[in-house]
């Protein structure tokens, strides 16, 4: 895809944070269109973006999404939750992964599933799914949000070799905590939302396939190879 002006975009979880964000973005780099794609479309209140009820654990309602907006060049699979641990071995812990890993990786299935055919029909475009750090760096505390991102790296992998004759790019967008609601009270370098979408659409118009929003994910990449690397002995976070 070589270019956000005039393509048609649909943003999953466009009412805050970094899908706020990518919708902001994508007016201001001249999308004809940005679908918002959200739980409550009265929590939508963007002047430009068109409000679309979805609920991506639900693969019926991700396929009427895809029904009601046949005109979409450019997904945003950004929805997704986290839910703090006491520990990776706490009694809660496979009640909180299901919960996340219906959002985190099964609403990026459902999601790409519904409106991969539309994109095709279109004659390709791109699919951007916001990952994170986690893929490679587990702490107890995040061990089910980081289990359901690493589940999705993998589905981003399997989608982009699978769709790239399609002539559609699958852009995975990897970062660590995001300046948002989601990181409040957390005492640690965090990366504005805007600079990540900004980051993620410059790779969209250049066809790149990856794109490592931060430098302390690109140090944690570069160093997995290591003797000493970031996910066997990861930094203390306050």
């Amino acid at each position: 895809m070589s270019n956000i002006k005039n393509s048609v975009a649909f943003v999953t979880g466009a009412n805050r944070g970094l899908g706020l964000a990518f919708a902001k973005e994508l007016l201001k780099r001249g999308a004809t269109k940005v679908y918002a794609g959200v739980r409550n479309p009265e929590t939508v209140d963007i002047p430009g973006v068109i409000a679309v009820r979805l609920d991506v654990t639900d693969p019926a309602s991700a396929a009427a999404a895809a029904a009601q907006c046949t005109d979409v060049t450019l997904l945003v699979n950004n929805a997704g939750i986290a839910q703090l641990l006491p520990t990776a071995l706490d009694a809660s812990h496979a009640d909180v992964a299901h919960r996340i890993f219906a959002t985190n990786y099964f609403g990026v299935l459902n999601v790409t599933q519904a409106f991969a055919p539309v994109l095709a029909a279109n004659g390709g475009g791109a699919i951007v799914n916001i990952l994170s750090d986690a893929v490679w760096i587990s702490r107890p505390f995040l061990a089910a949000y980081a289990a359901s991102k690493a589940a999705a790296w993998a589905l981003t992998n399997a989608t982009r070799i699978e769709l790239r004759d399609q002539n559609i790019l699958v852009q995975g967008v990897h970062v660590g905590f995001l300046d948002t609601d989601m990181t409040h009270g957390f005492d640690m370098t965090k990366t504005a939302p805007a600079s990540v979408a900004s980051q993620s659409l410059d790779g969209v118009e250049n066809n790149v396939e990856e794109v490592i929003a931060d430098e302390g994910t690109r140090a944690v990449k570069a160093g997995l190879s290591g003797a000493d690397n970031a996910y066997l002995n990861p930094p203390a976070i306050v």
